[in-house]
């Protein structure tokens, strides 16, 4: 790998990237809040899931744990 090959790259990224149909600043703030809210949550959902499922795991181990 040269370093015109390098430098060829960079100039084909740069041109590829000028070809790009970038948001508006509403459309990037309105998907990000999109991306945050359902993020939020299923991490609730999630932990909700979780935490029942570690309750059923606690008592099935305690009630039937023991021999």
């Amino acid at each position: 790998m040269t370093l015109k090959n390098v430098l060829q790259f960079f100039q084909e990224v740069r041109l590829e990237l000028s070809k790009v149909d970038w948001p508006s600043f509403q459309e990037f703030v309105g998907s990000t809040l999109v991306v945050l809210v359902l993020v939020c949550f299923f991490a609730v959902y999630l932990g909700i899931i979780d935490l029942g499922l570690s309750k059923l795991a606690t008592y099935i181990f305690t009630v039937y744990g023991g021999y």
